[in-house]
């Protein structure tokens, strides 16, 4: 599993890190997503996938 995060559609919402702590971070800085772990562990996915799917700006992406 893979996850991309696009920086420009990122609103800053932070929701992602409140699913999936260890893989998405923030950077204040720029107000954006960061990721953690481009490849995280397996037993991650429910909690990455949930965060793909309710990012209100549509900026994260889970590939197989």
């Amino acid at each position: 599993m893979r996850v991309e995060a696009d920086t420009g559609l990122c609103q800053g919402h932070q929701m992602c890190q409140g699913e999936a702590p260890s893989v998405f971070g923030f950077d204040a800085a720029t107000d954006v997503v960061v990721l953690l772990e481009e490849e995280p562990d397996e037993s991650l996915r429910d909690a990455v996938a949930t965060a793909v799917k309710y990012c209100p700006a549509m900026a994260l992406t889970l590939h197989d």
